[in-house]
């Protein structure tokens, strides 16, 4: 009950926050936050859960906006017509990918998943049906709600708030299942859980595909906003780069973590690039190096792991839920 109180207190704040920050500039944050929080935690599920850093997810976001944005481009369909294709794609690359590459482990599956990123890059700018290096637009007018192009950020607002709840709804399902008990396994000890009869290929397999799921729905969510889409805003690695940060930075493995991360990173973004302009281009990356290197050494867990210790600390009780559990399970 305790549980499900919190929950309420959290979801009715995430409601009333357009409410009470009602300018177009906080709206339009909230909602990119809610948008980032749904890819980092897509990107938790196989990154978090299972260990397997991944920095080619970027694949998988622009397959979703591609397949939007063509939708409408191409066949003049509502760009939700594109979702599906987009995860079926998505699913499909990452079959053939996840096969070889989840054998390898550390940073060399990172370094795989980073080839495949640009290699898929590299053929959308050279392919013309893709809109090559221009990319490709959405609906400038709408021609009826289902394209989902509205002035306002706050119907966007609340449409990334759904889809958010269900996503973190298949990533709490995933985690209390037999699939999530092995993905733990693997993470700590791949080896161990091999022996103890975890199908340890077949399981990250899936979780894979899931994640690769999720993420082009994210990818579709950020083009239907924006009503483009090109090489560079959505098969750029360093998207990939941020929806890690974001669940690393929250605690990857931990069903909030990426939420939090999302809601500290993309309004510091944001700001910066307020105050900053064009001039402030290049800090991104420092700020994402800097933000790599701290957590890395001071709080390899993340922030939520790093707030469940303090609270032990400080009552000598372990608090409910996620943060608690991933305490023993922290990178």
């Amino acid at each position: 009950m305790r549980r499900l109180l919190w929950l309420a207190i959290l979801l009715a704040l995430f409601v009333a926050y357009p409410l009470a920050f009602s300018t177009p500039f906080q709206q339009r944050l909230g909602a990119l936050v809610l948008l980032y929080a749904i890819a980092a935690s897509a990107w938790n599920i196989i990154g978090g859960y299972a260990g397997q850093v991944s920095v080619g997810h970027v694949v998988f976001f622009g397959c979703g906006a591609y397949a939007a944005m063509g939708a409408y481009a191409h066949f003049a369909l509502s760009p939700l017509v594109g979702i599906p294709a987009g995860i079926v794609v998505s699913v499909a690359i990452s079959a053939v990918v996840g096969v070889p590459t989840l054998r390898l482990s550390g940073h060399y599956f990172s370094m795989a998943t980073i080839a495949v990123a640009e290699l898929v890059r590299l053929i959308v700018t050279n392919t013309e049906y893709l809109g090559a290096a221009v990319g490709l637009s959405g609906p400038t007018v709408p021609r009826n709600v289902f394209d989902l192009s509205f002035i306002s950020a706050l119907p966007y607002y609340y449409l990334f708030l759904s889809v958010l709840a269900i996503t973190l709804g298949i990533t709490w399902w995933m985690a209390n299942s037999r699939m999530g008990f092995y993905l733990r396994a693997i993470r700590d000890s791949e080896r161990a859980a091999r022996s103890l009869g975890a199908p340890a290929s077949r399981t990250k397999l899936y979780a894979y595909m899931l994640s690769a799921a999720l993420t082009s729905v994210a990818g579709a969510l950020y083009a239907m906003m924006f009503g483009f889409i090109d090489p560079e805003s959505g098969l750029g690695i360093l998207i990939s780069v941020k929806i890690l940060i974001m669940a690393a930075l929250g605690g990857a493995g931990l069903l909030f973590g990426p939420l939090v991360g999302a809601a500290i990173l993309v309004p510091l973004e944001e700001i910066s690039n307020n105050l900053l302009g064009g001039k402030g281009a290049g800090l991104t990356f420092v700020v994402y190096g800097a933000i790599i290197v701290l957590i890395s050494r001071f709080q390899p867990g993340g922030i939520l792991t790093l707030v469940n210790r303090l609270w032990i600390k400080r009552t000598g009780k372990v608090m409910d839920g996620e943060a608690a559990r991933g305490i023993a399970h922290a990178p």
